[in-house]
């Protein structure tokens, strides 16, 4: 492995955790290469507008802050690469990060990969998507302009953008499961468009299938009421809010533990049980599932892994493993 080049550091996926350790570590001299598999950014970058982060008093557009954090990182001589990573593992003193064009090595690596939408795994769910289902209203939404719309969702997500989907669709009809769950500044908004009749929200209603036909794609939600009655809901398309699974399939053959649910276990220096790999952002277990907090936690994994890489920091293993 001599004759190979060796990373200071090597960050996986480039969301906000990844971009704001990238400006920390390329800022102390530590060369860093990011590797990203989708969009720069991550689902920050898909987020119409981002309202609580800190420093932007009217708010700021995904796209418009993702483009920031990348243009700061790159400036600083952060390297962005397109593509996926696979399997990470210990090699001698160095780590070996499997990517699709080939093996890369690295001092150190940050896990920061993030999230992915959840599917409801009814029936048409994966038949009609993007041709009718979709997960980021962002993206799709303005295609449905004029049209009928069904959200699935009960959370500040699915809340959030349906009230964004209101710019296009004639009318949105809310599914939720059980409950509204989303924060009460959102509660109130969203009170304002059932008011107006853009919105109505279904309580206590569960999708059972999602109907269409290969000419016009999804015609209809099936669901299903609290007292077993099956309903329908005529539909253009559907979008899916119900929450976020973490991105860490690609370490399911390695030595990094993971919590129950698939999130990175790491210590109080946000590092795994791996040594050298550090974890930061929403695919650890334990985060906020918040911009600024995923901000934060790149900074502070960035300060961690210079103290790693100058001899000075020990694994002191998740706490979580310690009650196993």
């Amino acid at each position: 492995m001599s004759d190979k080049k060796i990373h200071d550091l090597v960050i996986v996926g480039a969301g906000p955790a990844a971009l704001t350790a990238a400006i920390y570590t390329t800022r102390e001299d530590i060369e860093t290469v990011l590797y990203e598999k989708g969009v720069i950014g991550g689902l920050a970058a898909v987020t119409d507008l981002i309202d609580n982060y800190p420093g932007f008093a009217e708010g700021v557009h995904g796209l418009e802050l993702a483009k920031s954090l990348k243009d700061q990182a790159e400036r600083f001589g952060a390297v962005i690469e397109l593509g996926e990573v696979l399997s990470i593992e210990q090699e001698g003193k160095h780590k070996k990060i499997n990517t699709l064009f080939g093996d890369v090595y690295a001092k150190s690596v940050l896990i920061a990969t993030g999230c992915d939408y959840k599917k409801t795994g009814v029936p048409g769910e994966l038949v009609y998507y993007a041709r009718g289902v979709h997960y980021c209203a962002t993206c799709d939404g303005a295609f449905y302009r004029d049209k009928r719309l069904v959200v699935i969702g009960g959370g500040n997500s699915a809340v959030q953008e349906s009230i964004f989907l209101t710019r296009f669709a004639t009318h949105i009809d809310l599914l939720v499961r059980s409950t509204i769950k989303a924060s009460d500044v959102l509660q109130k908004e969203l009170k304002k468009f059932v008011d107006d009749g853009k919105i109505t929200v279904h309580l206590g209603v569960t999708p059972k299938e999602i109907k269409g036909n290969q000419d016009n794609g999804v015609t209809s939600v099936v669901g299903v009421d609290n007292n077993d009655k099956e309903v329908d809901f005529p539909t253009d398309g559907v979008f899916v809010f119900i929450g976020l699974k973490p991105n860490t399939d690609f370490l399911n053959d390695s030595d990094i533990i993971k919590d129950p649910i698939g999130f990175i276990q790491t210590d109080s220096n946000l590092q795994t049980s791996m040594s050298g790999v550090f974890a930061a952002g929403d695919v650890r277990s334990g985060a906020t599932m918040q911009i600024a907090s995923a901000a934060g936690e790149g900074a502070t994994a960035a300060l961690k892994i210079r103290e790693y890489l100058e001899g000075k920091l020990v694994n002191d293993k998740p706490a979580v493993l310690s009650l196993q």
